[in-house]
């Protein structure tokens, strides 16, 4: 009999995570154990978890979703699970999900994936899956090729022993999708959306365009420095077109900015070099206290340092 676990990732959103565990308890398919990594929060959620005696948990210091994520995954593998399903705590499963994502299907060695609808209207795909805007207009029973981890993602133990786990110091933003590149581009191992498997998930209405606050976007960072490492992994057999394609990303960026932001765009078009440099360098290091502190100070006086590790890697890449 192979075993099914959930793994939510939450931090700071007790009622969302209550929400989601409930629809976990509430499946057709009974899950065998839901396991839940708590990132630190700083709410109730730890007293919410003492109190729940059908739910097993780990409490860590805050490593973002990246972190939580690989912690869950390596978690559910050692302890033998065969299907490991995934997601954070601020979307949740319908109650024939789980059954839905199982059904018709021996294939083991995939990734699949609810199809994430938005928890509003309960239509509209929250991600572009396919050619169709919303889950009425439908009519294959799988989208192939698209998935959108780790909302309701599915994965067997297989392919966590070709791949391995994710990358834990990453934080945040980029994570997955460097993760679904190492198995779809590097491992080659298919993905899919099973459309009648459906993830309740809020629209994601952030904007790069939107102006954005210098001093306290601290998420920014992770997004500019972790795109190198997502790029590296999708172009693996070619690393001069990893760094090409990242060069045109940051290009892209800039022009975002000098097009878009209304404030600070000079202090926005040199932050760009700080994660650059970081990325190149294969600095993991920074956390979002760091980040905030440093996005306080002077930049200026560091400039200069930030031109010298990416020259080397392009050297050494290149040369």
């Amino acid at each position: 009999m192979e075993k099914v676990i959930a793994v939510v990732v939450t931090y700071n959103r007790r009622e969302l995570l209550s929400r989601c565990i409930n629809a976990l308890r509430n499946q057709s398919k009974k899950v065998d154990k839901i396991l839940v990594i708590n990132n630190g929060s700083t709410d109730n959620t730890q007293e919410w978890l003492n109190a729940q005696i059908d739910i097993d948990f780990i409490t860590q210091k805050n490593v973002g979703g990246a972190g939580g994520f690989a912690t869950g995954i390596k978690t559910a593998f050692e302890r033998k699970y065969s299907w490991i399903w995934l997601m954070d705590d601020d979307g949740y499963p319908k109650e024939d999900a789980l059954e839905n994502l199982l059904a018709d299907d021996d294939e083991q060695v995939c990734l699949r994936n609810c199809a994430v609808v938005d928890i509003a209207d309960k239509k509209t795909f929250v991600w572009k899956t396919g050619i169709h805007p919303t889950i009425d207009l439908v009519h294959e029973q799988k989208v192939k090729d698209v998935a959108h981890p780790f909302n309701g993602t599915l994965l067997h133990r297989k392919v966590i022993e070709r791949v391995g786990f994710p990358k834990d110091n990453l934080f945040l933003w980029g994570d997955e999708t460097e993760y679904l590149y190492r198995i779809i581009k590097k491992y080659k191992i298919p993905c899919y959306t099973k459309t009648d498997s459906i993830h309740y998930h809020p629209l994601c209405t952030y904007s790069y365009k939107n102006d954005w606050t210098y001093s306290s976007n601290w998420k920014m960072y992770y997004y500019v420095r972790n795109r190198f490492f997502i790029l590296k992994t999708k172009f693996s057999s070619s690393q001069p077109v990893a760094l090409f394609m990242y060069f045109a990303f940051l290009a892209a960026f800039a022009g975002t900015i000098l097009l878009y932001q209304k404030t600070d765009k000079f202090k926005k078009l040199g932050f760009i070099l700080w994660p650059m440099k970081d990325a190149f360098s294969n600095n993991t290091e920074a956390t979002p206290p760091y980040v905030l502190d440093k996005l306080s100070r002077s930049f200026y006086r560091d400039f200069p340092n930030y031109f010298i590790q990416p020259l080397k890697y392009i050297r050494t890449s290149l040369f």
